[in-house]
């Protein structure tokens, strides 16, 4: 069978006023209003739907994370492996060096900025796991699980998410000829039923669970932002001040959405990787450079020999406190962001086949995030080994100063003020290209595949980016902002599961002559020249 030489679909007059458009938007200004209105009721009722989970549903986001990854490990090894994301004979869009890149800078952004340092430090103070070892807490033995938990937290695991969801965008937009959209996913199981309410159903809730996901690394970064901009310039940590910066932030990411200028947000994606290498290089030469050596060997063959069982536990203490406040929040945050990141993983994939598109993503990506997650963290840790108590301190008072106080701790006078301008440089730039990459990927399935959505709708959802993470960030703050994502990520959970599903039977159907109807919502294939140029302007939008 000749796969379909359709590369994108939309739908006539993609991007005007649909069914989808009208009926998410009105569901999010509904949410924003119902929040922003009845503060301290939304809190009770995010915090009660929170504990439901997390008492009867821990297991399932366990099992449902594990099962992905190790399906996503069979695909790569199975029969299908040799399937090409685009025509049999069609070359990849990228070459490897750039497709690398991409894919690294997917590793780096707000999120490990923020965590990567926090994360270990509060790890290192107590976890269940130095208990069931027999490991005391504060030690240089907890300080190595401390960064295991950290890797496995940001590693192979939640990597699978985003990877499977990818494949599956890719696979049936570039394989089959079907839109770009989360619905198309789904085609082998309902068929045409896609183009009709329940691909409607199946796309809201990717745009949900993105949105939610988007805003959740928004709150956390306004939340750093703010903390830097105090740490230099005095400016109040206070929520006038974060919501101030959350309106800012929202306007020039839908200004960047609108203008069309992708070359500059490309150049600022560049940037981006060169100034966080910059900041690396700094910790590991002023910083203690044979303990993180030491750390990231043994690190790394801790993570490979612990990754599989730890990823199957479950906390049997009946209040669950710490696995969700960490695991299950961290799935659920992967899991939320899984459209987000499918989809531009998808965009930079064609052409590869499945076996490079799986192994190379699954691996490549985690080892970036290894390595920051190893140089910040590590280095915190040798201090507090060195200084018990400074940086524990700071980050149990306010985790947002973390990064500040280790900068500062790490001694180099000179540069401590340099390195916090950095830092603070990179915080607001992942942050724009965050807010960004979530406006256009919700356009793209709001607009039924179309790459290119209207204007209009690049305003709307980028303004709404902006209003959701406000609304959340008024309703409880940090706890409030992960209690969405695990919520959120539920019902999303359940539409990776029959995604697994169709992409085996979608192979099948290939191997046996069944083509799809990509009729209903398909148009015109956009040339490869467009395709490439217009790529160019999003690839960066999207890289974080």
């Amino acid at each position: 069978m000749k796969p379909s030489t359709r590369a994108l679909s939309g739908v006539p007059d993609a991007g005007k006023s649909t069914f989808m458009s009208y009926c998410s938007i009105l569901m999010v200004a509904a949410f924003v209003l119902f929040t922003v209105l009845n503060v301290e009721l939304s809190n009770e009722i995010f915090s009660g739907f929170n504990s439901w989970i997390l008492h009867n549903l821990s297991w399932y986001y366990v099992v449902i994370v594990s099962a992905v990854l190790g399906f996503s490990v069979w695909v790569a090894f199975s029969r299908y492996g040799d399937i090409r994301l685009g025509n049999d004979d069609e070359k990849p869009e990228f070459g490897f060096v750039a497709w690398f890149s991409m894919l690294f800078s997917c590793a780096i952004g707000t999120g490990l900025l923020f965590w990567s340092i926090g994360e270990p430090l509060m790890h290192f103070q107590g976890n269940p796991f130095l208990d069931m070892n027999g490991i005391e807490a504060a030690t240089e033995s907890a300080a190595r699980m401390a960064v295991k938990i950290t890797m496995f937290h940001w590693g192979l695991h939640g990597w699978a998410v985003y990877i499977l969801v990818g494949l599956c965008l890719a696979y049936f937009c570039y394989r089959r000829g079907l839109p770009l959209t989360v619905r198309s996913g789904l085609y082998p199981l309902l068929g045409d039923k896609i183009y009709g309410p329940i691909g409607h159903a199946v796309d809201l809730l990717a745009i949900f669970s993105t949105l939610f996901g988007t805003a959740t690394t928004l709150g956390l970064g306004v939340s750093q932002m703010n903390a830097g901009l105090n740490y230099l310039f005095g400016v109040p940590v206070s929520t006038t001040t974060q919501v101030i910066l959350i309106a800012f932030v929202s306007v020039v990411a839908t200004l960047s959405a609108i203008s069309g200028v992708g070359r500059g947000i490309k150049i600022l994606s560049i940037w981006n990787i060169r100034l966080s290498l910059v900041l690396i290089a700094f910790f590991v030469f002023a910083g203690p450079t044979v303990f993180l050596m030491d750390l990231t060997v043994s690190s790394l063959g801790d993570y490979v020999a612990t990754f599989i069982p730890m990823g199957f536990w479950v906390d049997l203490d009946a209040e669950r406190q710490w696995q969700g406040w960490w695991t299950i929040f961290y799935w659920g945050w992967w899991l939320s962001w899984g459209p987000l990141v499918g989809m531009f993983i998808a965009r930079i994939s064609r052409g590869r086949t499945v076996r490079q598109f799986l192994l190379t993503a699954l691996v490549m990506p985690p080892l970036g995030g290894f390595l920051w997650i190893i140089v910040f963290g590590g280095t915190a840790l040798n201090i507090e080994l060195l200084n018990a108590g400074h940086l524990t301190q700071v980050v149990n008072e306010n985790i947002t100063l973390s990064l500040y106080s280790t900068i500062e701790a790490i001694g180099v006078d000179s540069m401590t003020q340099a390195m916090a301008v950095l830092s603070t440089l990179l915080i607001v730039t992942w942050f724009v290209t965050s807010a960004d990459s979530g406006t256009l990927v919700i356009c793209t399935i709001v607009s039924q595949g179309d790459t290119h959505p209207a204007r209009s709708l690049r305003i709307i959802w980028g303004l709404g980016l902006g209003g959701v993470a406000l609304a959340l960030l008024l309703a409880g703050g940090l706890d409030a902002l992960k209690t969405a994502t695990i919520i959120a990520a539920l019902p999303f959970s359940v539409v990776l599961t029959f995604m697994c599903w169709a992409l085996v039977k979608g192979f099948q159907d290939e191997r046996s002559g069944i083509t799809y109807n990509a009729n209903d919502l398909a148009k015109p294939v956009v040339s490869t020249d467009v395709v490439t140029s217009k790529l160019a302007e999003g690839e960066a939008a999207l890289a974080d």
